[in-house]
């Protein structure tokens, strides 16, 4: 009986340390405005996040190394951009965390991913919204506020995510 007690203790502290992590990690926070930042698409042109005032927005960090990142990506391709892509109240913004515009180019034509994704050299989008921990999603409103944050891959999570796209694009 003190062995089971002792171990749900320590479960239960690691939880709780995980969680503070991420919290801890997370720079936007549930119903904060997003951050204004810059990108430049596959073809030169800047293109600053406000250009996309009032859509939502579907904002993902990922890396090509990243396992679980690997696993979601063919989700957003089929379950998200798929179904929405000629929505004009809705635009996804992947951004290949630390990747070159060379390097995200390659992975997108041996993926076959036709949503946008663009490149994050040095971090700089990403570091505005975390510390770490990859995939990361944010899901902002059309009046620019988060309303649903992610981090990590699971298909509940992900339902989850798409059940509140459609209900914002609803409204």
């Amino acid at each position: 009986m003190k062995k089971l007690i002792l171990i749900t203790l320590f479960l239960t502290s690691i939880n709780m340390f995980s969680q503070e992590d991420y919290m801890e990690s997370s720079l936007v926070k549930l119903n904060q405005q997003v951050p204004e930042f810059s990108f430049t698409n596959k073809d030169g042109k800047s293109i600053k996040l406000s250009d996309y005032k009032g859509k939502v927005i579907l904002i993902n960090f990922f890396a090509t190394w990243c396992g679980p990142c690997m696993k979601e990506m063919p989700f957003i391709q089929k379950d998200l951009w798929e179904k929405l892509k000629n929505n004009d109240k809705f635009i996804i913004l992947s951004f290949g965390r630390d990747h070159t515009q060379e390097e995200v180019n390659k992975f997108i034509e041996s993926k076959k991913f036709t949503f946008p994704i663009f490149a994050d050299k040095g971090k700089l989008i990403y570091n505005l919204f975390a510390t770490k921990y990859i995939p990361r999603n944010y899901l902002i409103d059309s009046t620019g506020t988060v309303i649903y944050a992610s981090t990590g891959f699971t298909t509940d999570d992900f339902t989850k995510l798409v059940n509140k796209i459609d209900v914002l694009l609803k409204n």
